[in-house]
């Protein structure tokens, strides 16, 4: 089915999720888990959104380098002495090239299809700003699902996403205030807010400005109602891009991306 219809297949998955059978949901929610990853691993370029690996003095900070400290180490032992840590080599990552931080709009129902798109484009994200990356999702308030620096899993934070469930008005203004509040604190090259939304805001609150404030804002709109978000796109000097179902996402955040 996969094969055939990959939006189709990971859609079932997502509903078969909430099935009331206990071992029926967790096979799917399981399988789902792994297959989401894996689509937004083949999907997008890992290497992105990754710092780069430096190698320094440890009493610099880092993470030990074995191969490279190991002549200091075996000297050190021959004599029965610790070996200075400036005589021992760590790798660090400098500066990341990308900070994201995807925002989620579960204002409206959020079928199996609207999961598995959310999921995948979360996943997506991941893999190509594995150093910094948040995920934000809202309806009246926003919450942080992922914060921009964490030790969740992907596994983990896909499976918090399958778990929302729409509801409520779509406070976007919040929610992209709450975005730009994640990535205040990254020191990475380009900081850059996900939008996935038809962008139609019900609260009384404007949301260009907090568009506008952001660094970079891209929108990921449903193909079949993406009227508002162009527009809302247009007015807030903002990219987007329609997505037509939730195995396009993660070329789809690669052709926002990427796009000069």
């Amino acid at each position: 089915m996969l094969r055939e219809n990959a939006d189709d297949a990971m859609a079932l998955l997502v509903e078969m999720s909430k099935a009331t059978d206990e071992s029926l949901r967790a096979a799917a929610r399981d399988l789902a888990r792994r297959l989401i990853i894996d689509v937004a691993r083949r999907g997008v370029a890992r290497s992105r959104g990754v710092g780069k690996l430096r190698r320094d003095r440890a009493d610099r900070g880092g993470e030990l380098d074995l191969d490279r400290s190991l002549p200091a180490l075996i000297d050190a032992a021959a004599v029965g002495g610790v070996p200075a840590l400036d005589d021992l080599v760590a790798r660090r990552w400098a500066r990341p090239e990308l900070a994201l931080c995807l925002v989620i709009d579960t204002s409206g129902s959020m079928t199996g299809a609207r999961l598995a798109a959310a999921a995948l484009t979360t996943a997506a994200c991941s893999w190509r700003a594995p150093v910094e990356h948040a995920v934000v999702s809202f309806a009246r308030t926003a919450e942080v699902i992922r914060p921009l620096r964490s030790s969740r899993s992907k596994a983990a934070v896909v499976e918090s996403v399958l778990s929302l469930r729409g509801h409520g008005v779509t406070a976007l203004a919040a929610a992209l205030r709450k975005a730009n509040e994640q990535l205040a604190s990254s020191r990475a090259a380009r900081k850059t807010v996900l939008l996935l939304s038809d962008c139609r805001a019900t609260d009384d609150q404007d949301p260009l400005p907090a568009a506008r404030a952001c660094e970079e804002l891209l929108i990921l709109a449903p193909a079949e109602d993406c009227e508002e978000a162009e527009r809302f796109a247009r007015d807030a000097g903002a990219r987007w891009h329609p997505l037509s179902g939730a195995a396009a996402a993660p070329a789809a955040l690669a052709t926002l991306l990427d796009r000069p």
